[in-house]
């Protein structure tokens, strides 16, 4: 019997240690999430942005994994799938 990703989580994020980490890197997983929302929205592979942006595949993989690289690069991204960086910082 297999145990679905939503049960695991559940579980894991009643570890406070767990919760906190996550809770954490809350801002990269946002900034991961609107990266592949545009590329979807632009009906790309992460092949077709990265010749865009003149990079690897590896190289957008790694930014749609949270492991955002300068702004530059995500003003590639946003440039290769027709859209365009909106930076608004909010009170924490």
């Amino acid at each position: 019997m297999a145990i679905s990703v939503d049960k695991v989580f559940k579980e894991k994020m009643k570890d406070a240690s767990f919760r906190e980490e996550y809770e954490a890197l809350e801002e990269e997983f946002a900034i991961a999430r609107e990266l592949v929302k545009a590329r979807v929205e632009a009906k790309l592979t992460q092949a077709q942005v990265a010749r865009k942006m003149g990079t690897s595949q590896s190289a957008v993989a790694r930014l749609e994994s949270g492991k955002v690289g300068s702004i530059s690069s995500i003003k590639k991204y946003a440039r290769a799938t027709g859209k365009r960086i909106q930076l608004k910082l909010v009170a924490g």
